[in-house]
């Protein structure tokens, strides 16, 4: 645990939260006149979890998933088909 006074912390912020982020610091006290004033710890990410594939055998795609492509197209475009 570091303890930096604030006009360190003011001109050394980012380096200070870097050191935070990486892991080299767990948490930094940032002090006002010699007093503990406040503390820099590194936000709690939350898991995302496994995104890609999580539907994978959950369902099958028709042969005919593009057979209303050209309609569709026109709905957007404008033209008639």
């Amino acid at each position: 645990m570091a303890i930096v006074n604030m006009f360190d912390a003011k001109t050394r912020l980012s380096r200070l939260v870097e050191a935070v982020e990486a892991g080299a610091e767990a948490e930094i006290i940032i002090a006002r006149n010699g007093r503990p004033a406040a503390r820099l710890v590194p936000i709690e990410r939350a898991s995302t979890g496994q995104r890609i594939g999580v539907a994978k055998g959950k369902f099958t795609v028709p042969e005919t998933i593009d057979a209303d492509e050209d309609s569709i197209a026109a709905l957007f475009i404008g033209s008639a088909v």
